[in-house]
């Protein structure tokens, strides 16, 4: 089987390829973004293996199905990026990756937290001139904060346990609560208003768009600590600025921003930023970005690489695959059975 492999990274390419070889896989790497301009790169291939910021909507697939492409493998757990209702109608079968590691997402959510809280960046940008003051510097114990967990599925679970360990108080809202979950679930506007620090970790669909807006915002306790390591839309980002602006939102730990698609995962540094509310957001003293870092582990690579050939030998050899997007009656169904 043959996939042309889209916005490749060096970091992609040996798990893919070692995972590849063992069950008769060639990935075709290519830099470049899938979009109408570059789906020619897929002419000769099954399919194709595709990353978050990659193009595959009904113009992209009509045109890989064209090529008699059969199959969207994608490298991630998001698909908002795929017109699964175009999909199927060009034939096309797609399978994501819906768990690789909640531990590194989970993990580098806490690592922002940190930073931000207590001035890490800032001491390590001090400490390589030799300024060793304290000044500005003062942090808070998170020891006893309140904690709200938006979205308790695989990663906030796992966050929810790392804030446990520093001794903080959890409150949770997600649409199917866990049961016996042993922390306490609260309606969405309550969790706002009682948490110090705020962490999402729900998918994005049309009701999780802009979840985080100006009236929101207004609900959080005046300097919360708002986190997101899941997708960039759950935010809406003017709302986040004036919300900086206005001190009614502490500080903010990005690791996705809603625009990311032309910026994230590539080296901008000799270039003007055009796009004014992210360079603004940067440019805030109690701002951390993070270009979509969160999963880069070299376990979570592995298990991605793994898990997207275990998904493609799957649909190619008729077995059940249960990472499958079926979309059925105008619902997305995971997982199929054939």
């Amino acid at each position: 089987m043959r996939f042309a492999f889209f916005d490749a990274k060096p970091y992609d390419r040996p798990s893919f390829e070692r995972f590849g070889a063992e069950h008769g896989v060639k990935f075709k790497f290519y830099e470049t973004k899938l979009t109408p301009d570059t789906v020619g790169l897929a002419r000769n291939c099954d399919g194709v293996c595709t990353f978050v910021n990659d193009t595959l909507d009904a113009e992209v697939l009509e045109a890989l199905a064209d090529l008699d492409c059969k199959y969207l493998a994608l490298r991630c757990a998001g698909y908002n990026n795929v017109d699964l209702k175009a999909a199927h109608d060009c034939g096309l079968r797609a399978a994501h990756v819906p768990a690789y590691s909640p531990y590194a997402v989970a993990e580098h959510a806490m690592a922002l937290l940190l930073t931000s809280v207590r001035r890490i960046h800032k001491a390590y940008i001090r400490t390589r001139d030799f300024n060793f003051s304290l000044s500005g510097m003062t942090g808070f114990d998170l020891h006893g904060k309140t904690v709200g967990v938006v979205g308790t599925g695989r990663i906030g679970r796992v966050f929810i346990d790392i804030c446990r360990g520093f001794g903080m108080k959890v409150l949770a809202y997600d649409k199917f609560p866990a049961k016996d979950a042993g922390y306490e679930y609260v309606t969405l506007e309550e969790l706002l208003s009682r948490s110090d620090i705020i962490s999402l970790h729900c998918p994005l669909t049309d009701e999780t768009r802009h979840l985080i807006n100006c009236d929101t915002i207004r609900l959080m306790k005046k300097g919360a600590v708002v986190i997101n390591t899941s997708r960039g839309a759950l935010i809406d980002a003017e709302c986040l600025l004036e919300g900086i602006k206005s001190r009614q939102i502490g500080a903010a730990c990005l690791d996705v921003y809603e625009e990311e698609t032309d910026y994230f995962f590539e080296d901008l540094s000799g270039h003007i930023l055009n796009d004014d509310i992210l360079a603004r957001l940067i440019s805030m003293p109690n701002v951390i970005v993070t270009s979509h870092q969160a999963f880069l582990t070299e376990e979570a690579l592995s298990n991605i690489a793994e898990t997207t050939v275990q998904n493609i030998v799957q649909m190619h050899d008729g077995l059940p695959c249960a990472n499958e997007l079926v979309w059925k009656d105008g619902e997305i169904v995971h997982g199929s059975a054939k």
